[in-house]
């Protein structure tokens, strides 16, 4: 598995966990940061920081495009993987300009596809299809244009 994969699994599961525990899932990584030094464990990706970091200072927006494009599905009635990996997904492809869109969306359905129900890999793709789509007009909001 290449390295940025990983990194978006272990982003996934901060994210889950956080989702989960309802707190900040900027404290789960630190938690988990400091847990792998105290165990003298490798330390984490820095895009698994990257990846959290931008999702937690975009969420409010990230959510916002979810909910607005989910058609039918309030993010609460998502499985809570789905809404990880989405809110991961629409942060790549809005605001990491160095990740192809295509490579956003294809790592967000394995993940899905490995952790999630059957349905929800098309749901994802569609999703994050849709996003893509409308991507010039999210870009514009997301980056403070006008």
């Amino acid at each position: 598995m290449a390295a940025r994969s990983k990194a978006r699994k272990r982003a996934l599961d901060v994210l889950y966990e956080a989702d989960l525990r309802g707190t900040n899932a900027n404290e789960v990584l630190l938690g988990q940061i400091d847990r792998r030094a105290a165990d003298h464990e490798p330390e984490l990706n820095a895009y698994v920081t990257s990846l959290v970091g931008g999702v937690v200072a975009n969420q409010e927006q990230i959510d916002e495009i979810l909910s607005t494009y989910s058609m039918g599905w309030t993010l609460e009635r998502m499985p809570a993987v789905d809404r990880a990996v989405l809110r991961i997904g629409t942060f790549e492809i809005i605001w990491a300009d160095d990740v192809p869109d295509a490579v956003a969306v294809s790592e967000a359905v394995a993940l899905v596809q490995d952790l999630s129900t059957e349905e929800s890999a098309s749901f994802v793709n569609g999703l994050l299809g849709r996003i893509i789509e409308i991507k010039p007009q999210l870009a514009a909001t997301a980056h403070g244009e006008n």
